[in-house]
């Protein structure tokens, strides 16, 4: 019985990390610069990025999601999230 209680208290607890990561997720607003299909970077003019401690700048991103380069236009207003993936600060959503 004691083994099943923990077993549950650790799932319960898994669903709650998983949930926080979730809405820990912060968008932020950007313009984008620069497509660069071919090498799978996006150049983009953003607001600070509070996610990573960033001040707002002009940067280069990775973008490992094919179908978010589909996306992604010089000029457009984009919200996006960027993180650190394998060292590299990749987008990894955009709205």
């Amino acid at each position: 019985m004691r083994t099943a209680m923990i077993k549950i208290g650790l799932a319960a607890l898994l669903c709650a990390s998983a949930a926080f990561s979730a809405f820990a997720q912060e968008f932020t607003k950007g313009v984008v610069n620069k497509v660069d299909a071919k090498a799978k970077k996006v150049t983009i003019k953003h607001e600070d990025l509070k996610s990573l401690d960033m001040p707002a700048m002009t940067m280069v991103f990775r973008v490992d999601d094919p179908a978010l380069l589909e996306k992604l236009k010089a000029g457009s207003n984009i919200e996006f999230v960027a993180q650190r993936v394998n060292g590299k600060l990749t987008v990894t959503e955009v709205k």
